[in-house]
Order: C-alpha cells, then structure tokens, then sequence
C-alpha cells in the first residue's frame, strides 16, 4: 500500500474524461454537484453530452432512463444520499424493472463525507442497492481500482451502482493491476483470521492486518469491490482457511457487506462473523478520521476487535 492518498470522486472525474475519448455514446448528467462528483471534468471536454440536471435527481434517473433506450451510455452522478435516497423510485421503476444499460456513479458515500453532518452520510446505499433486481453493485477502494471500474462497467449490459468517497484514501494497487467484476481481491495468505472490507475500509483494513502480524497475527485482506455478484467462492474458501471472518464497512452493518456476507456463509458454510461497521445509528458531523474512529471502523479498532475474538 502506497503513501499517496487520492479520493475516488477525483479518480472517477479523470476516468470519466479519459472514457468519454474512448465512446462517443457516453454522456454525464449531474444534478447540479459537478465540481465536487468531478463530472466537471467530463463536462470541459464534452459539453453536448453533458447534462445539468439541476436539483432534481428523480428527473436525473428518468431521463437516464431514456437516454439508455436511445443507445447511449448514460453515467448519471450525485452524492450517493440523493441518489439512492432521493430517487429510489424511478430507479428501481425506470432503470431497474427494464434493466436499462444506466449507471449510478454516486460520490460522497458513508461516513467519510464527515463535516457534512448526519443528513448526507448515506449508510444504507449498498443494501438498497443490492436488493435491486438486476441491478450490480461495484465499491471501489482505490484510484486504480476506481478508474478500471469507470472502464468496465461501461463494457456490460444493465444498471450498476457504483459507491464512491469524498475523503482520500492510500493508493493500494500499482498500474496495470487486473481486476473482474465478481471476483474479490486476496490480499495476504493469513491463517488466522480474514478481514473483508470493501471501499474506504480496505486500506483501514490493510494497516491492521500489518499490525496485527507485528503481533504475531496471520491475517488476510479480501477486497471485496464487488457487493453484487459476490464472490461466494473466494467467502467460502476464507470461512474454510481461517479461524476468524471479520467483515468492515462504512454503512450499516444491516443489510450491506456483513449482511451479504453472512447470507453466502448461511447457505454455504455456516460460521460465525463478527460485522464490523455502523450499528443501527445515523451519523454526524466530525471529520471523517473522527468518524472512523467514532463509529469503531478505523484501523485501530479493527485490530481491538479481532484481538477479543481471543485469537
């Protein structure tokens, strides 16, 4: 894991430029958030297929809807509370119900949009998400991670979410790093417990893996970019390898990965998991370092937690 930190909002702004090059039958719509989902970065360079939607994310999704009927490539941006939040009906009636080729790349999610307060700290957009027919849901944890996401989903049929952060985080792959929808990162060969994070939380979870085998702790990372298809093989084979399973996310341990998670063990290979992330509260204002802290999902914590799991 590097130094550097980047947040994938900015990730997501050059890959979006950087793609629109690439397909002429992209466009952007924003409801008036480009400067900070950096969709302002697309709309410089391509103006007529960039689309201010203004404060009405509703309208946003619905006229993704039709662009994507029009056989375009909508990318439809906001903070992941308006989208998820605010316009969850035409989503789930007008993307999802047809399966229309839409996606949702909404920044500012969980509890690192800090200052911001409780109202616009969105901890329950992967589970309404992923309970979404035919809907993928896509977390990315890094600048390189983010930027193959932008790529790729643009490759495949059918609506996407994909979750993106406000704060910055370390750069945890190097270039040319390969990545498939559905299928987990293993970072580590660990034998006593596994920790699987998804977005923000990957890195958090990597420094308590290192300081957890200064202990003498084997521990393995899974990168888990991917809540929906998940990856139910790679779950299944940590359950069997390791004595411990820990998941870690910023959102609601109701209903996201834990939940998630735990639904591939239930049927599969029934173990116990300890969730680590919010717990049935709301958010509040503080800086996102404080939140992580807070909410006991930083890496500190992480490290307390699996270290009273009695290893």
């Amino acid at each position: 894991m590097q130094d550097i930190k980047k947040a994938t909002r900015e990730s997501y702004g050059e890959a979006l430029a950087k793609l629109g090059e690439e397909n002429k039958n992209i466009v952007v719509l924003d409801a008036d958030l480009s400067s900070a989902t950096k969709t302002c970065e697309f709309a410089k360079k391509f103006p007529d297929r960039f689309f201010n939607m203004g404060i009405a994310e509703q309208d946003m999704m619905a006229t993704a809807a039709g662009f994507a009927t029009c056989d375009k490539i909508p990318y439809a941006s906001t903070f992941a509370v308006f989208a998820m939040g605010r316009a969850y009906d035409q989503i789930r009636n007008s993307i999802c119900y047809p399966n229309l080729n839409v996606k949702i790349c909404a920044t500012h999610a969980g509890l690192t949009v800090g200052e911001d307060g409780a109202t616009h700290q969105m901890l329950e957009d992967i589970a309404l998400a992923r309970v979404l027919p035919n809907m993928k849901v896509i977390c990315a944890s890094d600048d390189i991670e983010c930027k193959w996401a932008v790529q790729e989903i643009s490759k495949i049929p059918g609506p996407v979410y994909l979750r993106l952060a406000r704060a910055k985080t370390n750069i945890i792959y190097e270039e040319g790093q390969r990545f498939e929808i559905g299928k987990g990162i293993q970072i580590g060969e660990g034998k006593d417990a596994t920790i699987i994070a998804t977005g923000i939380c990957v890195a958090e979870a990597i420094k308590a893996k290192e300081i957890l085998e200064n202990k003498g702790i084997s521990i393995r990372v899974i990168d888990m970019h991917t809540i929906k298809p998940i990856d139910k093989n790679l779950i299944i084979k940590c359950a069997k390898e390791t004595k411990n399973l820990f998941t870690v996310e910023d959102h609601s341990i109701i209903g996201g990965l834990g939940s998630a998670v735990c639904e591939v063990l239930a049927d599969e290979y029934p173990i116990k998991v300890t969730r680590i992330g919010v717990k049935d509260t709301f958010g509040q204002s503080g800086t996102a370092e404080e939140l992580l802290d807070y909410y006991k999902i930083s890496a500190k914590y992480i490290v307390q937690e699996i270290e009273n799991g009695k290893m």
